[in-house]
Parts: structure tokens; sequence; C-alpha cells
């Protein structure tokens, strides 16, 4: 492995962008993982290295895996304490990041879709994708969301991205008036008025939309919805956090 020591390097400066940038990692379709879970977590993904980079006490701690992480990279850096501590997003890194190659982009198939219509907060966003995963929905639509290779939503999702790739849709009206040829369209409202999801038809095939933090689904989404569903709720808040909206959502779809 090539060794780097000095913060200055232009492969260190080329990682810290990636890390700070959406719009870099969109123009390079690359990611960064922080964290011995995180990365070891590619080894059993369709996921592609670009190159890993780790301290020596990475290296001996982590041993066969360590290994195993550079064998399926395409390059591989053995970095200083000092190095990884400029790279490290949390408090105390690991020392060891995997630059990741960003997948094609596809369309999801099954009978259980997602659609995440503008979520900003990537701790929503990496929630959303771990209770997805857990609860085995077929798929995720995400539309003008933050980023979903934001450190913070990589981290949230705890690998939950690297085995169930969010689709960006450019042109959500466009895709969902498609999808609704094959799945039912229903969009969560904060409305009592709307029929209780606990008794709403969300049996497959179906797609649940979830909108924006502030301002719930777009208006352009709700027109073309087959049912607007809600949440009921005993208590004086107005309405719950999108996460724990999608969640419920999730497990009603499930359980239909």
């Amino acid at each position: 492995m090539e060794r780097i020591t000095s913060r200055n390097n232009s492969i260190v400066k080329d990682t810290k962008r990636l890390m700070a940038s959406s719009s870099e990692r969109a123009k390079q379709a690359l990611f960064v993982l922080e964290g011995a879970r995180l990365c070891f977590d590619v080894l059993n993904s369709v996921y592609e290295p670009a190159y890993v980079m780790m301290t020596q006490e990475a290296y001996d701690r982590y041993g066969d895996t360590a290994k195993a992480l550079i064998q399926r990279s395409e390059r591989a850096y053995l970095i200083s304490r000092e190095v990884a501590d400029k790279l490290g997003d949390t408090g105390s890194t690991q020392g060891i990041f995997a630059v990741c190659h960003q997948p094609a982009p596809a369309v999801p198939t099954g009978g259980r879709l997602l659609v995440l219509d503008r979520l900003q907060d990537p701790a929503n966003v990496g929630t959303v994708l771990r209770t997805a995963e857990a609860l085995g929905i077929d798929g995720i639509i995400t539309y003008r969301c933050c980023d979903v290779y934001n450190p913070k939503v990589l981290r949230a999702t705890m690998g939950g991205v690297l085995r169930m790739t969010p689709y960006d849709a450019e042109d959500l009206t466009a895709l969902l008036q498609q999808l609704k040829k094959t799945h039912r369209l229903v969009a969560t409202v904060p409305d009592a008025a709307a029929c209780s999801i606990t008794e709403a038809d969300l049996s497959v095939p179906c797609a649940c939309v979830i909108g924006n933090e502030a301002n719930g689904v777009s208006e352009a989404v709700l027109a073309l919805a087959d049912e607007r569903v809600t949440i009921p709720m005993q208590g004086k808040a107005e309405s719950l956090n999108a996460g724990a909206a999608a969640a419920i959502a999730m497990w009603e779809m499930v359980r239909a």
C-alpha cells in the first residue's frame, strides 16, 4: 500500500471534498464511508470501492477483514493518524475510510415502495432507509431530498443504504404517473378527515408517499394519489416527525 502522511496530500484533499460536498459526490459519482462497520459492509453489498484508506492501527486491528476490503478495492493507502484525524467526520475516528462508486440508477421494482417527497433532514432520511431495510420494503424513491450519500445519512442508515439503494427521481409526477399503472398510490397527510392508515388499503402493489418535514406532500403528488391517509393521534401534537411517520406507514404496508 502507498503511504500518505501529509494532511495536504491531493488524495486527502479530494476525499475531504467528497465528504463535504454533495455536488462533488454527484460530479464524481463517488461517496465516502467512514468507520469499520460501514466500510466492511461493502464486502456484503454490490458497491465497489474505488480506494480505501486506513491507519496501521486499523490494519492491524481488523486483520483479515481489512485485507479483504483492500483486495476488493482498486487502490489502497496506508495513512498516518494525522491524516485520519483530518478526514474524520466523527468525534473519534477509527482510522478507516472507503471511497465507493455510486451505482447506476434504477427504478425500484416490487410490491411495497416508499416515496420520499423533498425530505431534507439527514437524520430522517437515514432513519427511513434503515427502517425500510429492516421491515422488508422493496424499494425507495427519493425526490429532491438531502443527498443519501451525505455522511450523516450514511451513519444513520447503519449500512442500510448499501443494501437498499434509493432511486432519485428527476421528475416525480411523471414517474408516479407511470407507477400508477401497476401500483396503488397512497399519500400521507396530517388531516383528520383523511382515511386512517390502519383502515386504508395498503395491500401490494402499493407506493406510499411521505412528504417534506415542513410542507408535507406536494399538491402535484396529492392530485395523483389514489387515496390520502393519516396517522390517528391521541395527544396534542399536530403532526409526527417524518421518520416516525414513515416507520408507521411502512409497518402498516408490510402487515396489510
